[in-house]
């Protein structure tokens, strides 16, 4: 059954690669529904997988993959009336390639080996290229080569990392399996200092993928060329498989006693990345480049929130939920402005108000939930890092980490009151139909409605996942 989620993306992205435009789209959002029906079912019944020595449903995992199953199923509609109004030379690979980025980041959920983890997260970025050069433009083709190679080596970093963390477990735990519930279990007897060193490297190989400053240069340039599709999964939910492998070695980190050690990285590389994202996004002239630094600085938040540990992991959590919804809805409008306007310029945008109505309500609520406007829950996860790092003593961090996020929303305002409000001349080139638009409400109402309610299942889930590392909520 574990298996079986995994599976059945990948063998469809493979048949979706040989069949023709109205099949493959057809099986897309076929195999998007199957996938969240398949989810659904694995988190009510938790069964045992397979091979249980490489695969486990753990609660982290099953949270990453509600969001996978939930924004692959809603993209997939989107993209459906996507690729009607673009002009996408081979679209069988780009149907394929995106089945198989499902099998992957699924794959990546349910790892619990720490080696297997590697390896899903490394199909990730094998899987996720052809879909950035999807327009076969030199921009394209020089942002898919920036990405497959300054990603492959951050995780040839993650994997010397991953065999540091083996080396820790010394003669001793000769007969230890290497996955992450046997490592946390065993963690006290683990030496301390081939385990920070593994995580040192596997924090800089998968923050790499993650998009946490200084590593974070592919990410700007493969947001902008690839199709918002494309955009909408990469940031939503490739960004949070990168995170996870950082949440499980943590969470060994915490266990063996070494919190402070990689709490104080992650705050550093935390605040780096929202620094880079205040410097970039207040002269940034191209709205999808804006929405990838925004990513860039919501990364940074989640690691800053884990690093302060106690409530900053729950607020952690709560903004890597709603950063998914909310950003896959902003790039999926990012896509109707670009097929509306022509033009990935902001200057050559504006008056969205008027030219495109429906999509404007989705962008501006966007950009409201993302900017950290109450009651959305991006709010309410800031709110709980801010407390969790004032009450643990972090006083000069969260001061710089609150102007950060002032700046961040200055600029971002701004651009974003050029695009739906200043007078433009520009003709619109596309329609507003149903499915390029209710997508995007959907995942915002998803957001809206889980800063009110959560239901008890999910919270439970919420809670397992950061016990480990939230010390009860301290």
């Amino acid at each position: 059954m574990v298996e079986i989620v995994f599976l059945t993306p990948f063998v469809a992205g493979l048949v979706a690669f040989f069949l023709p435009k109205s099949i493959g789209r057809f099986l897309l959002v076929l195999t998007g529904a199957v996938h969240l029906t398949l989810s659904f079912m694995l988190w009510r019944d938790k069964p045992q997988a397979v091979f249980d020595q490489y695969f486990a449903v753990t609660p982290e995992g099953m949270l990453s993959l509600l969001v996978i199953s939930l924004l692959f199923f809603l993209i997939s509609i989107y993209t459906v009336g996507f690729l009607k109004e673009s002009q996408i030379r081979s679209e069988s690979l780009f149907t394929g390639s995106m089945l198989v980025f499902l099998a992957t980041m699924t794959m990546v959920t349910l790892s619990d080996h720490i080696m297997v983890l590697w390896i899903a997260i490394e199909a990730t970025t094998l899987a996720s290229a052809p879909l950035i050069n999807t327009h076969r433009s030199a921009a394209s083709l020089e942002a898919t080569w920036k990405y497959v190679v300054i990603c492959s080596v951050g995780i040839a970093m993650a994997l010397l990392g991953s065999v540091l963390v083996a080396f820790s477990m010394g003669q001793g735990n000769a007969d230890m399996p290497t996955s992450f519930s046997a490592l946390a279990g065993a963690a006290k007897t683990l030496d301390p200092l081939w385990l920070k060193a593994g995580f040192v490297f596997i924090l800089v190989g998968y923050g790499t993928k993650m998009g946490l400053a200084p590593m974070h240069t592919w990410l700007p340039d493969a947001h902008s060329e690839a199709p918002s599709p494309a955009s909408a999964l990469l940031s939503g939910v490739l960004l949070n498989c990168a995170y996870l492998g950082i949440f499980k070695t943590n969470k060994i980190m915490v266990a063996a006693g070494l919190q402070d050690f990689s709490g104080g990285i992650l705050m550093v590389f935390g605040l780096l990345s929202i620094l880079a994202a205040a410097t970039f996004i207040l002269k940034q002239n191209e709205y999808k480049r804006m929405l990838a630094y925004s990513s860039i600085e919501n990364m940074g938040i989640i690691a800053f929130g884990t690093g302060v540990g106690g409530l900053g992991v729950y607020g952690a959590v709560i903004c890597m939920l709603h950063h998914s919804l909310i950003k896959s809805s902003l790039f999926l409008s990012s896509g109707n402005i670009l097929l509306g306007y022509g033009d990935r310029l902001i200057k050559n945008t504006g008056n969205l108000v008027k030219g495109m109505p429906r999509t404007f309500v989705a962008f501006f609520a966007g950009f409201a939930g993302i900017a950290g406007f109450p009651p959305f829950g991006i709010f309410i996860g800031e709110f709980c890092i801010v407390v969790a790092a004032f009450k643990a003593g972090f006083h000069v961090a969260v001061t710089v980490f609150i102007l950060s996020l002032c700046v961040i929303f200055a600029g971002f305002a701004n651009q974003v009151m050029k695009i739906s409000f200043d007078e433009t001349d520009t003709v619109i080139k596309m329609k507003e139909t149903i499915s390029m638009v209710w997508p995007q409400y959907l995942l915002l109402l998803t957001s809206l409605v889980l800063c009110f309610f959560i239901p008890d299942s999910l919270n439970q889930t919420i809670s397992d996942a950061i016990t480990a590392i939230g010390g009860g909520l301290r």
